[in-house]
């Protein structure tokens, strides 16, 4: 069965001095998220988010379980993965784009050898849900790391 999530925002203002918030209303888990145009394109000191450090984030946990699935198939469960994502946006012509999504995985994997590891994380990279849906429209990097 199709699963649904859903996230809501509310603005006010202009672009340049308004400010909103946004939370996620299908779990609830995170509460309301201050946002601002500063915030998104000008400064990441705020203390805000901006959609595209939810897109990381998004990337970052899809990933994490994408990996984490890939080594347990391979025979390899992992014993920790880190994942870190950063997301780069910039102005082109056709005004703020994102342009690439580079995911740095670092993990204990008792058993894995360096190419295990490395087919597992290009796997998830290529196969996770949220890699899928920006693919062809944003360029994917990865960084994969075995901690021994």
């Amino acid at each position: 069965m199709a699963q649904v999530r859903r996230a809501e925002a509310h603005w006010k203002g202009d672009l340049m001095s308004g400010g909103g918030e946004v939370r996620v209303a299908t779990s609830g888990a995170v509460g309301a998220l201050p946002i601002t145009w500063r915030a998104r394109a000008e400064a990441d000191d705020t203390g805000m988010t901006s959609p595209e450090e939810m897109l990381a984030a998004a990337h970052a946990s899809c990933f994490a379980m994408a990996c984490s699935h890939k080594l347990a198939q391979a025979g390899t469960p992992a014993e920790r993965l880190d994942v870190s994502v950063e997301v780069t946006a910039d102005k082109r012509d056709a005004g703020w784009t994102v342009l690439t999504s580079r995911i740095t995985v670092r993990g204990r994997v008792p058993g894995a050898d360096a190419a295990g590891f490395r087919a597992a994380a290009e796997g998830a990279k290529d196969g996770c849900p949220i890699s899928r849906a920006i693919a062809g429209n944003v360029a994917i990097e990865l960084e994969a790391v075995l901690e021994g």
